[in-house]
């Protein structure tokens, strides 16, 4: 069974990935020809610096990963993915720097690659953290622990509450 920190992480995951589908979306228009929305790949940035990297991420690098790499629940996982999500959290920042690169020079192929990079890197990271990483954590992580978590990541709500939102009505305008 999934723990509350699971599936807090695994709902802003589907939001994240409604942003993602759109960025894919107008990636492809412009392969097709199509002009730049600048308003649209300047207001994903935001969004993704934002609510991912800031407030989903936050959650995972400042709370969930760290409690994953003490010694207790080390001791419990097979192998330790960890590295591996911080190195893709690391990617997906890069591609987003590629993209605002992009936007400022006018340049349609920079965006197009940076977008459909970071498109492709999180479907995949998402899928790893929802359907291995979450549940590890479920089996590592004792309630006392996950009770902790929980309460930290209130705190994060509560900073990021106004911010968030902007971001959730932004999201909810893509469909």
């Amino acid at each position: 069974m999934s723990s509350q920190i699971s599936r807090i992480l695994s709902d802003e995951h589907k939001k994240i990935l409604r942003l993602i589908d759109a960025l894919n979306e107008k990636s492809d228009e412009l392969q097709s020809g199509k002009m730049i929305d600048k308003e649209f790949f300047l207001r994903a940035i935001d969004f993704i610096r934002g609510y991912a990297d800031k407030f989903h991420h936050a959650k995972e690098e400042d709370i969930l990963f760290k409690e994953m790499c003490k010694e207790d629940a080390q001791k419990n996982m097979h192998c330790n993915p960890i590295d591996m999500m911080l190195y893709e959290h690391d990617q997906g920042r890069n591609f987003v720097r590629g993209m605002e690169e992009g936007i400022k020079e006018n340049n349609k192929v920079k965006i197009f690659e940076n977008a459909k990079g970071y498109v492709n890197l999180l479907r995949e990271h998402i899928y790893k953290e929802d359907n291995i990483l979450y549940p590890m954590a479920d089996e590592v992580l004792n309630k006392k622990i996950l009770q902790k978590m929980l309460e930290k990541f209130k705190e994060v709500e509560s900073k990021m509450k106004k911010d968030k939102e902007k971001y959730l009505n932004f999201v909810k305008s893509l469909t």
